[in-house]
């Protein structure tokens, strides 16, 4: 849910304590315009800001619609002043999370010409304060949240296994967590691929390996018999996933769908 008080932290950074610019009287529409292709994404948050200033939306896109350059995604009515005091912090929040889904359902494409199961994923590498946005984006282009936070699931990273080691991480963080709670262990090597899965993973993180790594960590796996899924991670970019989507793993994970992302380009225009 997007609150008031995120929308008016939206509005106090933009509009200020003094607003001359938009003193305009009257009344006046407002449309929201791709000017480049990809996936409408933030259209939410942009009717959150404008219902918020007492502004009418009248029509909006479906998150994760495909839009061309010229294509409307959002139309408003209402007073000129508060349209125009909405008009950058909507296209700003629009436009970020717009290129984020556009991003993630490229690399969901790339994905999809070696594997039709293989999930892209988002990773905690978001922008403070708007990671509800971005994480819905990531969603809106068809690839998968991860942990929305650190009470989603417990991850055992290296520095853990460096405070604790790798087997008696797991057990500790077991006996913490409830049954519905996965556990999952970050690995740097093909060997400890099914040590973490013996110990008790549920799933098991492939970290900066290439990708005939990964491959053979999975194929490892596979032999081990275990249930646990696999994810590969560690500065992957759009240009890697078709190899990794490749090996087998269950899933991709990214972080540059959200910390690197262009934002697309959309415009706003008033009247008609």
């Amino acid at each position: 849910m997007i609150t008031d008080a995120q929308v008016e932290r939206w509005l106090r950074e933009d509009v200020g304590h003094h607003d001359v610019t938009n003193q305009v009287p009257g009344e006046t529409t407002g449309r929201l315009v791709a000017k480049e292709a990809g996936i409408a994404a933030g259209l939410e948050a942009a009717e959150a800001v404008f219902d918020y200033l007492g502004v009418d939306v009248v029509d909006r896109l479906e998150e994760g619609t495909a839009v061309d350059p010229g294509d409307v995604a959002l139309r408003v009515e209402g007073p000129a002043r508060e349209v125009l005091r909405g008009e950058r912090v909507a296209v700003n929040l629009a436009g970020h999370a717009s290129g984020i889904a556009t991003q993630t359902r490229r690399a969901v494409d790339e994905a999809r010409t070696e594997s039709d199961d293989v999930r892209i994923a988002a990773t905690r590498k978001t922008t403070p304060g708007l990671r509800g946005l971005e994480k819905r984006a990531v969603v809106a282009g068809g690839g998968d949240t991860h942990r929305l936070d650190l009470s989603h699931m417990v991850m055992v990273k290296d520095n853990h296994v460096a405070e604790l080691g790798l087997e008696d991480a797991v057990a500790h963080f077991r006996e913490r967590t409830s049954f519905a709670t996965k556990i999952e262990v970050e690995v740097e090597t093909v060997e400890d691929a099914p040590r973490a899965a013996e110990a008790g993973a549920d799933i098991v993180l492939l970290d900066n390996m290439a990708p005939d790594e990964t491959a053979a960590a999975v194929d490892r796996l596979d032999e081990a018999s275990t249930d646990a899924l696999t994810e590969a991670s560690g500065g992957i970019e759009l240009e890697d996933v078709a190899a990794y989507a490749a090996t087998g793993v269950d899933v991709v994970s990214m972080g540059s769908l959200t910390h690197s992302a262009p934002s697309l380009d959309l415009s706003f225009r008033t009247g008609d």
